[in-house]
């Protein structure tokens, strides 16, 4: 199963493409670079784990693995993970 590439940060909604700097989680929980540096001091908050880089797909793989359109949003903003 490939990895989602979700379209979006879920704190700022910023658009992600798939060849933009995003980070995520191990659920694929995905953020801007910007709001997973300075919001969440690289911390999941639905999960607490650590935030990563996420890999770029090849473009010529996108065109049968194509990113996610899916896009997912906290209504109620990002606020940093007490999670452990």
């Amino acid at each position: 199963m490939a990895l989602e590439l979700r379209p979006n940060c879920e704190c700022c909604d910023t658009d992600l493409p798939p060849e933009s700097l995003a980070m995520i989680c191990s659920f694929e929980c995905t953020y801007c670079a910007d709001c997973a540096e300075t919001t969440l001091a690289g911390i999941c908050p639905n999960c607490g784990g650590e935030l990563v880089r996420r890999p770029v797909r090849p473009a010529a793989k996108l065109v049968n693995n194509p990113a996610s359109t899916k896009r997912i949003l906290k209504a109620e903003g990002c606020k940093p993970s007490r999670a452990a």
